[in-house]
Formats: structure tokens, sequence, C-alpha cells
């Protein structure tokens, strides 16, 4: 398999990937319809800082370690699972008024959304560090797409910016997307039932990744 090969194999795979609904996509979603479009990017900014660093660790052999050590990775299964169950529990209880606080934090200046984009960016940063999943995905993923001859390092970073760049992208659409929608998703009643689904959702995935059988 050439470079050349190996790229645009890997480009078409991983955007499938991106595409696929997930918790990334539920997290950029909701915060885009609830919080505004400044805090969804940070978000998925976050999340694509994140598959930079998986990268990072791949590329230096350490997430080999991870897919390998039971030990190493049910201390990270529990500690994600944890932080998932506690960001479904705060996102299903914030209250419906969230919107309208943004656009209040919007007139009272730059610092307030300052303040709420870098905590989204956190909280996208936690969701996919914290996820050992994807540390055991990229494993097992990225050496399929690395031709012989190059340097390994190298080429996994490579191939996790492509990777994060598609992310960013995608996240941008969706952002996009939900502004055609904003008169809809202001109300109360919807921005609730966001809320609500979306914090189901990482409360489902939080347990199921915590009562995973343990390796």
């Amino acid at each position: 398999m050439t470079v050349t090969h190996a790229l645009i194999t890997f480009l078409g795979a991983s955007c499938l990937l991106t595409i696929t609904p997930g918790l990334d996509t539920a997290l950029v979603l909701r915060t885009a319809a609830v919080s505004g479009a400044r805090s969804a990017m940070s978000a998925g900014a976050g999340i694509c800082l994140g598959c930079l660093m998986w990268g990072c660790i791949v590329s230096l052999g350490l997430g080999a370690l991870l897919a390998t050590s039971q030990f190493g990775y049910n201390i990270l299964r529990v500690a994600g699972a944890c932080y998932l169950v506690f960001l479904g529990i705060k996102i299903f209880l914030q209250n419906d008024a969230s919107f309208l606080k943004m656009q209040d934090s919007a007139r009272a200046g730059v610092s307030e959304w300052r303040e709420d984009s870098g905590r989204w960016f956190l909280r996208g940063l936690f969701t996919n560090l914290l996820n050992p999943k994807v540390g055991v995905f990229y494993v097992t993923f990225l050496p399929l797409f690395i031709p012989a001859g190059v340097n390994v390092a190298r080429f996994s970073l490579l191939l996790a910016s492509i990777h994060a760049t598609e992310g960013i992208l995608w996240f941008a659409v969706l952002v996009t997307a939900t502004r055609s929608l904003t008169s809809i998703l202001q109300k109360p009643k919807v921005a609730k039932s966001l809320n609500r689904a979306t914090g189901a959702i990482f409360i489902g995935f939080g347990a199921k990744l915590l009562f995973e059988k343990a390796r």
C-alpha cells in the first residue's frame, strides 16, 4: 500500500466514522441548540484535540499499553464512565432557560461567553480522553493505514490530524444546520427536551461503560 493510497483510504474510512452518530455528535448538537454556536464549536474543538492527543499517545506506543493492560484500561474505564454519568446528570438537570441566559451573557460582554466556551471545550476534551474505547480504537484502527517504510510516529500523527480536521468540519456543518431552527430551539420546552435526551444518552453510555465486564 502506497502513501497516497493509504491517505485516500483513511480519508474515506475516517469520514464515515466521523459522521456516524455518537456521543460527540449528541454533545455538539445539544450545545449548539441550547448554549449557542460558540459553545458548540468549543466542545467540538475539545473533542478534536482529544483525537490529536490519542494520536500522540498511539504514536508514542503508549496506546498499545492501554490495549494490553487490564489495570490501566479498567482505571480509565471507571473514570470515564463516572465522568460521562456526571456530565449527563448535569445536562439532564439543566434548566430550560439556558438559551436566554446565553443571550444575556452575549450582551453583557465577551468575558462571560469565553468562560462558557472554555467550560464546553474542557467537557468535549474530557469526554474524548476519558473514553478508553477511543484509545483502543485508535490503537487498532490507525495501524491499518500505515504503509511500509514510513515513520510510524509521524504518520500516525498525520492520520490523527486528518481525523481531527474532518471532525471540526463536521461539527461546523452541524452547528450551521441548527441556525435555521433557532426560533424553534429557543423555546423552553424544546430546550428542556434536548437537555433530557442528551443527558439520558450520556448517562446511558456512562452506565454501559461502568458495568462493562472487566477485562
